[in-house]
């Protein structure tokens, strides 16, 4: 006759649950970590890529006609480049913004290439009380000037509860198009440039503010997510030890 096992021995409903929550838990929290070991090659990916392309020798900017293939910001932003031509500065809009120099506006200027093609020059920072063109007179440049800086590809938001309102003439972000359409321009580059810190007549604008640092926590995130699905999986064998065990060792425990 074969032996029957004692009824406490049995796995318990709640066991099963525990066991369930404990898998599905386990492998969220893995899951999350394995994702920000990929973000971080992604983003070490980024740093090394910018670096190079922000300290390497300025080539020319693509012309008019290479534009039809800049479609991935990824293949061109931070590329050094330089080009030449004629600032258009009753055409510049000024994007509001705070750096490190405190709150203050962008210089955002169409320059006029000799193909008749334009492209948005992103000059530098003035503060807010010089916002006006008519208080920096020296740095409205005339003439034929040459620009060295990075590409950027353009923005599409605002600030938070804040958008472009160009009719009012209130820019909170460095939107090509809408500028483009505000300027009243046609054949202008779907990317801008940031202008590099040579100095400007009268000390403004003020370039080579383009922000080169990204923030990467990746690893830490990753190492907290590991950390909480090792943690589930103590909690998950203990709960599971103390109900499969027998009820006068439950009782003693």
């Amino acid at each position: 006759m074969s032996e029957i096992a004692p009824q406490n021995q049995r796995i318990r409903p709640a066991a099963i649950v525990v066991l369930f929550l404990t898998i599905v838990l386990t492998a969220c929290l893995l899951a999350l970590g394995t994702w920000q070991v990929q973000r971080l090659f992604w983003k070490l990916a980024l740093i090394e890529r910018v670096e190079a392309r922000a300290h390497a020798a300025p080539v020319d900017a693509p012309a008019a006609g290479e534009w039809p293939a800049l479609t991935d910001p990824a293949d061109y932003e931070y590329r050094r480049v330089k080009l030449s031509g004629t600032l258009l500065n009753d055409k510049e809009v000024q994007v509001y913004t705070v750096t490190d120099l405190g709150p203050g506006y962008w210089v955002m200027t169409p320059l006029r290439r000799d193909d008749g093609s334009s492209v948005i020059v992103n000059r530098g920072f003035v503060p807010s009380d010089r916002r006006d063109p008519s208080a920096r007179r020296e740095g409205e440049a005339a003439g034929n000037v040459e620009i060295i800086g990075l590409m950027r590809a353009p923005e599409t938001g605002g600030l938070f509860l804040r958008t472009n309102d160009p009719a009012n003439g209130r820019w909170y972000s460095r939107n090509i198009p809408q500028i483009t359409q505000a300027s009243g321009l046609s054949d202008v580059a779907p990317f801008y440039v940031d202008a590099d810190a040579t100095p400007n007549p009268g000390g403004l604008p003020v370039g080579g503010k383009t922000m080169l640092t990204f923030p990467n926590s990746h690893l830490s995130y990753a190492v907290t997510w590991y950390i909480l699905a090792a943690m589930v999986v103590a909690a998950g064998w203990y709960v599971l030890r103390n109900l499969n065990a027998p009820k006068s060792k439950r009782d003693a425990d």
